[in-house]
């Protein structure tokens, strides 16, 4: 690495020799700008940008000194001071010599780096500018500021337009696309729109990035065909936009000791058509690595953690990088080198072993040079040293190369056979072509290229060349899209159907190798032919000049006297490879020796045609009949002209011998065809823009000559329904005058026939009247006639009511009668059911009492027994299960005792109140009853009249009577019985309770209707033992507080027996429940 000092010089040389990169860094040259003695510091460089060629680029520091440093010239040279730090630089403008660098102070100034002036001085900026893009063109720039970006016409220095955006979004980046008039604006909330340049019109928008992905957008680089964005920004991913598509297709993560990205570029290749695959990506870490997006393979990378980088910018060749380091310097990286190991061959995978021992003898003492290091012979025993001439083992092997051919072909073998013949065998011609030329024959190449379809060039071809073969036509417009996909200039050729209709013809049947035929034609001896394209290859045809002004003076002479140049009399025939002037075994012929010889030989046929036809040349004295000799077929052996190339071919000097000048033959390589970039690309870019442009504007033109057409159409659609309207309308007139002639003589008529119809009306109301007197006369007569007929049918009628009346009278008593013995009937039936409910209920309560007492027997019986038992336990024991049975005893006494009176409380309310809603239910039915009687005879008695008035109400009397006496029978039951059983069923549950304290039966025990209901009696008899329950519940309490004195009187005596302390005696009023 060698170290290059500004310093103080305004010019120098950047390296003193010539660099030689080391394959690990790839690092040319370090450049460092020491200030002057006083200053402690070196000054630090800021900004760096390569110029349109990539071969030079300027710098400038913090103090504002730019530099141009020329790395082919080997020279540097300060070009300006500014006084104040740059913040951006752009050095690719339309005018090669001029740059535009923007300054601290917000302004954009235009120096010239020949003159060291300033051309111009743009402001309207508010904040710094961090960005200039350049169009492709060089005539229009883009300054941005993280508030506005301004578009600047680079002619007049003016500003075009501005673009504003509210401070909450911001703007990251605006810039061209190269190589095309769209804008591309990012903005800080992740936004990107596509603007047309001329117009800024918004073309389209990507859509935002993936919910999950939280990158924000700080960086960008395009590939140079303008076809993929890449994106990154605080992360360690990757994103990767298709603009043709406008679709996120990859996210790409980095290692993870990346955190952030600072800077991404694309490595410019000559070899991939713009569809750059190397992008360069600076992590926070300086370091800047290069991955493969297509297999995101990491391939090299610059910059160390110790020496950082803080940016990088790359040559737009390619072949250099440009690095400003963290300490200011600036590191110039060759990217040859860097990429070498990646672009070394892979070894061969065929190693040949040769035999050696049986050249040995005296004829093979040769020393062979292989890879630099001698081998030399043994020697025979049997044999005397001799001395022979060293061989260079390699040169052998390129004649041999050179002269061998696959198939086991030699190619010396084919021409001495060419010279012999004049010809190739027509059965082995093709084949001898296939070997001469040693075609690869890639299928999946070549069909690759056909996958692409139909290039735009050659989409109406059948217009430029009516071939009438279809066939034919077809495979010249896929050869010639398959050319143009191959390399774009075979899209933009004119002459290119001309060259290879010839080969299409001939190898109609197999596609592949007429493609490849053409291909090696372009490459070996189609050299040089483009790159003065789009005009002829001035070169070429200077080289057929001077053959042909060193072989036949007379007839150049003649051509300068008429003006004719090599553009008319070579040129006609390299553009259509003789394939005019040629029937079509002359011009195989011709190319079996044209492609068994060196590509100069194509020149020599071309001179020696015009030498040959010197004759007749010679006595046209007019362009148009040489035009018109070099593009029809003349009256030539082809032999001839044949054998004058080789003599050509053998007796040029060797200073203007083409072969010289022309490479040797080189076949197509393997597995995929060469790039083909000789031509000039700037030409043929623009050119296919303007192509472009114009297919659009053709586009727009038919588009709008459609909607001409269409509005035409429309017109004429509309003028013919206008004619057809104003026709209808003037048919319907002249029907609508006739139509009223006819109403006049219709109304006419009707006049006349009106009058007639009242005369006859007239006459048709006399005959009415006449009418209508004779019908009333007649209704008159039928109305008293009926009147007669209504009179008798009421007299029947009230003779039938009468006899009807007297039958419902006489039904009615019956009746009434049966009622009244059914009733009678009913009510002893009743009475003999309340008896034997009452009987049945009786003999029950008595079986359960009986039941009752000797079960109270049993056990009081148990008691005992258990309590003599338990008197001959030990004296410990009797006390200690008295002092538990009397604890036991009141706590079941107080709690038995409630829950008797709550339950014994809540079942009363609920029993009285069915009782009640049972007495008002048969009350109810018993009123109704006694209604629907007195209802039935008080319409009996209105039947039989006044004189029968008073029997009816005494019956009634008599049948309320009779039901108030079933009402009480029903109602009134003698309760003595009920309420002595109950009394002495409530005196044996004390007398029970008393005896045995420990088993007190509860409430819940005893059947419900030994408490408060006897089965057979009615609910009505509560009434009474409501009256007397308050009187026996005072008993009760009376009874149970003697129990309980008595039982503390017997616990206090056995206390004083066995000496236990006593405990408060409880008081009635705790033992009470009320």
């Amino acid at each position: 690495m060698q170290k290059s000092d500004v310093g103080n010089k305004e010019s120098g040389k950047i390296w003193i020799r010539k660099p030689c990169p080391a394959t690990r860094d790839g690092l040319i040259v370090n450049i460092v700008h020491t200030a002057a003695e006083y200053q402690p510091k070196s000054l630090r460089f800021l900004n760096v940008a390569f110029d349109s060629t990539g071969d030079a680029f300027i710098a400038g520091d913090h103090q504002g000194n730019i530099y141009v440093f020329d790395l082919i010239g080997n020279k540097f040279t300060l070009v300006q001071r500014t006084n104040q730090a740059s913040t951006a630089l752009a050095f690719n403008l339309h005018r090669k010599s001029e740059f535009l660098v923007a300054l601290a102070d917000y302004s954009i100034k235009c120096f010239d780096t020949v003159t060291k002036e300033l051309v111009s001085w743009m402001s309207g900026h508010e904040s710094s500018i961090f960005s200039i893009s350049v169009h492709a063109s060089g005539r229009y720039a883009i300054t941005t500021s993280s508030d506005t970006a301004q578009l600047w016409d680079l002619d007049t220095f003016q500003r075009k337009r501005k673009l504003n955006i509210s401070q909450s979004v911001g703007i990251q980046k605006v810039f061209f696309l190269p190589f095309s008039n769209t804008i591309l604006s990012c903005f800080k909330d992740n936004s990107i729109f596509a603007w047309e340049c001329d117009a800024l019109v918004c073309k389209y928008q990507l859509p935002p990035p993936p919910v999950e992905s939280d990158l924000k957008y700080k960086v960008f680089a395009v590939t140079r065909d303008g076809r993929i964005l890449a994106a990154g920004g605080k992360s360690n991913h990757l994103h990767l936009w298709c603009l043709e598509t406008q679709q996120l297709f990859r996210i790409i993560q980095l290692p993870t000791k990346i955190r952030s990205i600072r800077h991404i570029e694309f490595i410019p290749d000559s070899f991939d058509a713009g569809s750059n695959q190397i992008l360069g990506v600076l992590g926070q870490d300086g370091i800047m690595r290069f991955i493969n997006i297509q297999n995101c393979k990491l391939l090299f990378d610059i910059g160390t953690l110790d020496e950082g980088i803080c940016t990088s910018v790359i040559s737009p060749n390619g072949r250099y990088i440009t690095s400003i380091m963290e300490n200011g310097s600036l590191n110039v990286y060759s990217v040859q080198v860097l990429t070498q190991e990646l672009n070394k061959p892979p070894p061969p995978l065929v190693k040949v072993i040769e035999d050696l021992s049986k050249k040995t003898g005296p004829g093979h003492l040769k020393v062979r040079v292989i890879g630099g290091k001698v081998q030399r012979p043994r020697k025979a025993k049997d044999c005397k040293t001799t001395t022979t001439i060293l061989r260079n083992m390699m040169d052998a092997d390129l004649e041999n190369k050179e002269n061998d051919l696959p198939k086991g072909l030699c190619k010396k073998s084919l021409q001495t056979l060419l010279r012999g013949y004049g010809e190739y065998p027509t059965k082995y011609r093709m084949f001898i072509w296939r070997s001469l030329l040693q075609l690869p024959e890639n299928y999946s190449a070549f069909n690759s290229l056909l996958d692409k379809g139909t290039h735009y060039a050659f989409l109406n071809i059948h217009e430029k060349y009516p071939i009438k073969s279809r066939k034919l036509l077809r495979i010249l417009q896929r050869t010639m899209s398959a050319l143009a996909h191959w390399s774009a200039i075979f899209g933009d050729t004119p002459y290119l159907p001309l060259l290879a209709f010839p080969f299409v013809k001939l190898f109609q049947n197999n596609q592949l190798v007429c493609f490849e035929v053409i291909a090696t034609l372009l490459i070996n001896w189609c050299q040089h032919w483009f790159e003065y394209f789009p005009n002829p290859p001035v070169n070429i045809l200077s080289m057929i000049e001077n053959l042909l002004a060193h072989h036949d003076k007379e007839l150049l002479q003649h051509y300068m006297n008429c003006g004719v140049t090599a553009q008319l009399y070579a040129w006609p025939l390299l553009e259509t490879v003789f394939s005019e002037v040629l029937t079509r075994e002359e011009w195989l012929r011709v190319f079996d020796s044209v492609f068994s010889n060196h590509p100069s030989f194509l020149l020599m046929i071309v001179v020696a045609y015009n030498i040959c036809c010197k004759a007749p040349l010679l006595n046209c004295n007019l362009k148009d009949d040489f035009e018109y000799f070099f593009h029809h077929r003349n009256n030539l052996d082809i032999m001839v002209v044949i054998q004058e190339a080789y003599r050509l071919m053998l007796c040029t000097p060797v200073d203007i011998h083409p072969e010289t000048m022309l490479d040797d033959f080189v076949p197509l390589t393997k597995s995929q065809y060469p790039v083909f970039n000789k031509y000039p690309k700037f030409i043929v870019n623009y050119q296919t823009q303007e192509l472009e442009r114009i297919r659009n504007d053709e586009l727009e033109y038919l588009k709008e000559r459609q909607a001409v057409h269409e509005m035409e159409a429309e017109i004429r659609r509309q003028k013919d329904e206008d004619e057809v309207w104003y026709q209808k309308q003037q048919l319907l007139r002249e029907a609508e005058n006739k139509r009223r002639d006819i109403l006049l003589e219709e109304e006419k008529k009707l006049i006349e026939q009106r009058d007639r119809l009242l005369a006859v009306k007239r006459d048709l109301k006399l005959k009415e009247i006449q009418l209508l007197n004779a019908s009333r006369k007649r209704f008159l007569w039928n109305q008293l006639d009926q009147r007669e007929m209504e009179l008798r049918r009421l007299d029947d009628e009230i003779h039938r009511k009468i006899s009807l009346r007297d039958e419902e009278v006489a039904t009615t008593a019956k009746e009434v009668e049966l009622q009244r013995l059914e009733i009678e009937v009913q009510r002893r039936l009743l009475e003999q059911q309340l008896a034997k409910n009452e009987e049945i209920a009786t003999q029950e309560m008595k079986e359960d009492l009986n039941n009752y007492r000797r079960k109270i027997d049993l056990e009081e019986r148990r008691f005992h027994k258990a309590v003599e038992r338990n008197e001959c336990h030990s004296l410990e024991t009797q006390k200690l299960v008295e002092e538990t049975l009397a604890n036991a005893e009141q706590a079941c006494i107080d709690t038995d005792w409630q829950i008797q009176v709550l339950l014994k409380r809540q079942f009363d309310e609920a029993e009285r109140k069915e009782h009640y809603e049972e007495i008002a239910k048969l009350l109810r039915d018993n009123r109704a009853r006694e209604l629907d009687a007195l209802n039935a005879l008080k319409g009996l008695e209105i039947k039989k009249g006044k004189e029968d008035e008073e029997d009816p109400l005494q019956s009634s009397h008599s049948v309320a009577a009779l039901c108030n006496r079933i009402r009480r029978k029903c109602f009134n039951f003698d309760t003595d019985d009920y309420q002595q059983n109950q009394d002495e069923h409530f005196e044996r549950l004390q007398e029970l309770k008393a005896k045995s304290p420990l088993k007190l039966v509860p409430s819940a025990v005893l059947p419900e209707g030994h408490l408060n209901y006897i089965p057979g009696i009615d609910p009505e008899t509560h009434f009474s033992l409501d009256r007397k329950r308050e009187e026996l519940e005072k008993k009760e309490h009376e009874l149970m507080s003697e129990i309980r004195r008595l039982r503390y009187k017997h616990a206090q005596q056995a206390r004083q027996r066995y000496r236990i302390p006593p405990f408060r005696q409880p008081d009635d009023a705790d033992l009470l429940i009320t």
